[in-house]
């Protein structure tokens, strides 16, 4: 059988976690950001883990992350 390729987009998104979880950047951090709180500025920076649904998702996506 060939290889599968990596979608090289999501690749670059996500960042694989010891445990086997995916995490990802939020967003909402790109612009009119005078508006916004600087707390919610601040929690906006860390990264979140994905959902359990969209883990199989990026897992077909990445295959060899």
């Amino acid at each position: 059988m060939p290889k599968i390729k990596t979608l090289k987009s999501a690749y670059k998104r996500f960042k694989k976690t010891s445990s086997g979880l995916f995490k990802r950047k939020q967003n909402n951090l790109r612009h009119l950001l005078t508006k916004k709180d600087s707390s919610y500025k601040r929690n906006l920076g860390k990264k979140v883990i994905v959902s359990k649904h969209d883990n199989k998702r990026i897992k077909l996506l990445v295959p060899y992350m």
